[in-house]
């Protein structure tokens, strides 16, 4: 079996590459991703970088990384692809399942059982990926409350990658994408979907029409409005620097009012980023 020549290396000891890398590429494009998503690439970084967009000089049939950066300059739409390479779409229905039973709990169950006060709800899913996060935040609420006609719902759910907005919109899984989904809402939630002898699920319209997924880079000005009476901002600061921390979860705060929520990942933190919000529970916050 020919080695990969991924690991394969010269005299010296170094890696052997199918593509040139040199210390300029990886600074400039470096410098590029964090000045279009925010994302700070560390030097532990450099073959992630390298790995992922090899896939792209290949797809374009370029010879160099020095194409390749020539390219991001005159093309806009490559600009696009070289986000969607960069960023990491980890993701699953119910991930860190306690954040879904809180907003079930402790906000949605008793805002339902309120005689008075708003049937207006906003809830932004900020780093949607395929959709799994959204699609589970659709799903409780609607198990939760009980008059769903009698109440105004809307989930934002948005991504910097157009590729995989494109799969959450779609909403079809397959069945190796459900493990986090209980076998009651499968069978309420989901239709089975048959597509060249392959069967998957489909997100059932009840679910579907809480959503809606739009492109939104989160190092940019915030579109919306608000109030958001709920915000999911999970496992993507991890990859931002403290400044740019700051300066989103500043943004964040002004869109949602004292007593909103702010759910983050397991690894993520408020510390020395931001004062508007209190920890109330296990990476769970409270606009103060």
């Amino acid at each position: 079996m020919s080695p990969n020549i991924a690991t394969l290396r010269d005299a010296t000891g170094n890696r052997l590459r199918e593509f040139a890398f040199h210390d300029e590429d990886f600074h400039e494009l470096r410098a590029l991703v964090k000045s279009l998503t925010g994302i700070n690439l560390g030097e532990q970084k450099r073959e992630l970088v390298y790995s992922r967009l090899a896939r792209r000089l290949r797809a374009l049939q370029l010879r160099s990384f020095a194409e390749y950066r020539e390219l991001l300059g005159r093309d806009a739409r490559e600009l696009t692809e070289l986000c969607n390479a960069i960023t990491t779409n980890l993701t699953a229905f119910f991930r860190e399942p306690h954040h879904f039973q809180y907003l079930r709990d402790q906000w949605l169950i008793p805002l339902a059982a309120a005689r008075s006060g708003t049937r207006r709800l906003r809830i932004w899913s900020a780093a949607c990926s395929s959709g799994e996060e959204a699609y589970s935040i659709a799903m409780t609420v609607a198990e939760t409350l009980t008059d769903p006609a009698h109440w105004d719902v809307r989930i934002l759910a948005t991504d910097l990658d157009s590729e995989m907005l494109a799969r959450a919109r779609l909403g079809i899984y397959a069945p190796e994408r459900l493990h986090g989904v209980s076998p009651p809402r499968l069978q309420r939630f989901f239709i089975e979907h048959r597509e060249g002898g392959v069967v998957s699920q489909r997100i059932a319209p009840e679910v579907a029409a809480l959503v809606a997924f739009k492109q939104l880079n989160l190092v940019r000005a915030l579109p919306m409005k608000g109030p958001l009476d709920a915000v999911f901002c999970r496992n993507v600061v991890i990859y931002f620097d403290k400044d740019t921390q700051r300066d989103l979860f500043a943004r964040i705060a002004r869109l949602q009012r004292p007593g909103d929520l702010l759910f983050l990942g397991h690894s993520e933190s408020l510390f020395r980023v931001s004062e508007s919000y209190a920890l109330i529970g296990k990476s769970i916050y409270r606009r103060v």
